[in-house]
């Protein structure tokens, strides 16, 4: 199963330019989709999801041409979005039951059976029982993709997952996606470099509206290698370093100000000296002007 997407764009009709000249081949597992708040992420996942059309390109799964058989599409697609929605006072099993017909499985011994095997899947169905809107963030995004594997999808789409979850439940929503991806192809949209590096093994970065980077994580990392260095400063600096060199981040270490900058110009006699580069250096290095 593969996902080809070939010169995909779309301007909205405020001008915006979200999405231009997208090139992606998405193969069976999970593919990161990385990049900035606002860079086009979700706008590219409305379009796979057929819930806006595209001004030009295609997009394939296998032969299917979704632009063409949106519907037939829907039939092969779960959807996580962003804002994920659920009615606060009904208990997961009858939500799950109700999302069931909903999708067209009429039989009530079926939909009993698979609201079982899908609550079991995501470690809800000790909590079966209990109302939605008195779960967790992270039991309500694992109760999300419960409801997107409605209907065995072979393309599954999750936006901004793992945003606001605690470490615990973060780690269990990512365990969860990576024993599904096994036999479909997800999707994983976010702006959250370490979630991209611990699951993806296939990735793009997507910045204001274009693929800016493509390919396996650690293919990425090497490419930048030899050419990633780093400086502890006083903050009262940062602006002079931003003016000569190219700064691709920053953060605060015990007062100080780290920063990463990318180039052969930097060496240890400016005070500089080299790191071997992560998956956060090849984000910010295609993400900053």
């Amino acid at each position: 199963m593969k996902l080809t997407i070939q010169n995909l764009s779309k301007t909205y009709a405020n001008g915006t330019r979200a999405l231009h000249n997208i090139n992606l081949e998405i193969p069976t597992g999970l593919f990161g989709l990385l990049g900035p708040n606002g860079a086009g992420k979700s706008s590219l996942m409305r379009t796979i999801a057929t819930l806006q059309d595209a001004d030009t390109g295609s997009i394939m799964l296998d032969d299917l041409d979704i632009m063409k058989n949106k519907q037939e599409m829907r039939k092969q697609l779960g959807y996580l979005p962003q804002e994920f929605g659920v009615y606060p006072n009904i208990s997961a099993e009858d939500l799950l039951d109700h999302l069931c017909v909903l999708k067209g499985i009429v039989n009530k011994s079926e939909r009993k059976e698979l609201v079982k095997a899908l609550l079991s899947q995501t470690n809800l169905y000790d909590v079966r029982k209990k109302n939605v809107g008195g779960y967790s963030g992270g039991m309500k995004q694992r109760f999300g993709i419960a409801q997107a594997l409605i209907g065995s999808p072979q393309v599954i789409i999750v936006d901004e997952p793992t945003a606001g979850l605690d470490p615990a439940e973060r780690n269990r929503f990512l365990n969860l996606l990576s024993e599904i991806s096994e036999k479909v192809i997800i999707i994983f949209s976010t702006h959250i470099v370490e979630d991209v590096k611990e699951l993806c093994t296939n990735m793009a970065v997507i910045n204001k509206g274009e693929v800016v980077a493509k390919g396996n994580p650690l293919d990425l990392i090497e490419v930048l290698k030899g050419r990633v260095y780093r400086k502890i400063i006083d903050k009262h600096e940062l602006a002079q370093h931003q003016q000569n060199y190219r700064v691709i981040s920053t953060r605060l270490i015990a007062g100080k100000t780290e920063i990463h900058i990318t180039g052969e110009d930097a060496h240890s006699t400016l005070g500089f000296e080299p790191v071997a580069p992560a998956l956060e250096d090849v984000y910010f290095d295609k993400i900053v002007s």
